[in-house]
């Protein structure tokens, strides 16, 4: 049986509620609403680091950030990793990388790295295992912006684009699929950086006429009582979701063209939300943070569709997931099993409801604006974080204190915090318990919470 080929379409820092499927009321995402209702729809997935670099490394190699030791951002992949582009290429897949990377470069935040990659071609040694097809940049809000730049190929020349990014990154991607030859399945994977704002001018960019498309926009209730720069922001927000969208309508239209629609799955996700500086006021943050870096659904979810194979049927997965199972759940669709290799679980598990009876529970781990951790049920968040400790200094601790705790039947939207209520001690006990136990398991610490 011939295998499937494997398309990982990759957002940056993308809300769940940005997509129709996801409730949005305006016309954001018809192709991805489109091939939500054909495949399998994650209702609510979560991120287990919302952090660039971290979760990207999770994403790659199965391995939890601090097994990998890219806890934070500009720490590269270790050259040992053994990632999702090795099993492949070692079973006969034909791999291909577009855009984003964000694991080649390493030094301090907020300092020139040492080993400095942000603007100049990434060796290939330093990409993943990724050999074939490459257009790439370590660092793509560093190399462009919303409306040009530059990255590299696989021979590190510069290719350079003009006109809007998200349309150029997907070109790049679409040149693979025009010459691609059927010898061998393949797996593409495009690495946007849409809808991430821009770092050097503190600003989303949609498409021109973002403004006016998108005008009457609503705030998701969580920005709308919190305030922060969504007011401002969120029209050139969704104008780079829809742009992604549309990108997405012609990566399907060249499938079909080419007959290959029927043996691809196509992997919508997000490394993390944004809440639009709304969760880094508190008194705990230690290290740095303005759009994700926290334990609240603004962050941690994120949209997560898969269509095609065994997906298909019009499937809605209500459980909780983690996006830490996307590695598994690739090589999985290839039919390689790395069961006891990597993190997570393969999603199809999921779709086929082996795991009902199992605890409907998330863990993640908080980088940058303090070392955290959190649990999420599907009725309660509970998240602690270490004292004292830069969040961008240190990976693990084996001390921390309470931070929130939401009970999400009465507030969903976490806006009350009810980590110091007498009240919810025995829930909050026993949150505590599971999240000890996985942070002893999973970073080989004994670790106490007060």
């Amino acid at each position: 049986m011939k295998k499937p080929n494997i398309i990982v379409y990759f957002s940056d820092q993308q809300r769940a509620d940005t997509l129709g499927c996801y409730g949005q009321p305006l016309d954001i995402s018809p192709n991805l609403d489109k091939l939500a209702k054909e495949g399998t729809l994650f209702e609510n997935a979560f991120s287990p680091q919302p952090v660039c670099g971290p979760c990207r490394a999770i994403f790659q190699t199965g391995k939890y950030a601090t097994d990998t030791g890219c806890f934070r951002n500009s720490i590269a992949l270790p050259n040992d990793s053994k990632t999702i582009a090795h099993y492949l290429e070692n079973d006969g897949y034909k791999t291909a990388y577009v855009g984003k990377w964000h694991l080649a470069s390493t030094g301090n935040l907020e300092e020139k790295p040492y080993q400095d990659f942000q603007k100049i071609a990434i060796p290939q040694e330093l990409r993943g295992g990724y050999t074939g097809y490459w257009r790439g940049s370590d660092i793509l809000e560093f190399t462009s912006d919303g409306y040009g730049g530059f990255l590299f190929d696989e021979n590190n020349n510069k290719c350079e684009f003009d006109g809007y990014r998200c349309d150029c990154i997907t070109d790049y991607a679409l040149d693979f699929l025009k010459d691609y030859k059927e010898e061998s399945p393949f797996m593409l994977f495009l690495s946007h950086i849409e809808p991430h704002h821009q770092n050097d001018a503190y600003h989303y960019q949609g498409p021109k006429g973002s403004e006016k498309k998108y005008k009457n926009f609503i705030l998701p209730t969580d920005l709308e009582t919190l305030g922060g720069d969504a007011a401002a922001e969120y029209p050139q927000y969704l104008g780079q979701c829809n742009s992604l969208d549309t990108n997405l309508g012609r990566i399907i239209e060249e499938l079909k063209i080419k007959g290959l629609y029927d043996n691809t799955v196509i992997i919508y996700v997000s490394d993390h939300g944004s809440h639009f500086n709304t969760r880094n006021k508190d008194s705990h943050l230690n290290g740095y943070d303005d759009y994700k870096r926290t334990c609240h659904d603004s962050a941690l979810k994120v949209p997560l569709i898969i269509a095609g194979g065994k997906y298909n049927g019009g499937n809605v997965v209500k459980r909780l997931v983690s996006t830490e199972s996307l590695a598994k759940t690739i090589l999985s669709i290839a039919d390689i099993d790395v069961s006891n290799k990597m993190i997570g679980e393969n999603l199809l598990d999921e779709v086929n409801h082996l795991n009902d009876n199992k605890d409907n529970e998330i863990y993640a781990q908080i980088s940058e604006s303090r070392l955290g951790r959190c649990i999420r049920t599907d009725k309660y968040l509970y998240s602690v974080y270490a004292p004292n400790i830069n969040g961008g200094e240190k990976a693990s601790s084996s001390e921390y204190l309470d931070d929130y705790l939401y009970d999400l039947e009465k507030d969903p939207f976490q806006l009350n915090n009810v980590v110091e209520d007498n009240s919810y001690n025995v829930i909050k006990f026993n949150l505590r318990v599971k999240l000890i136990d996985w942070i002893q398991k999973v970073e080989h610490l004994f670790v106490t919470i007060n």
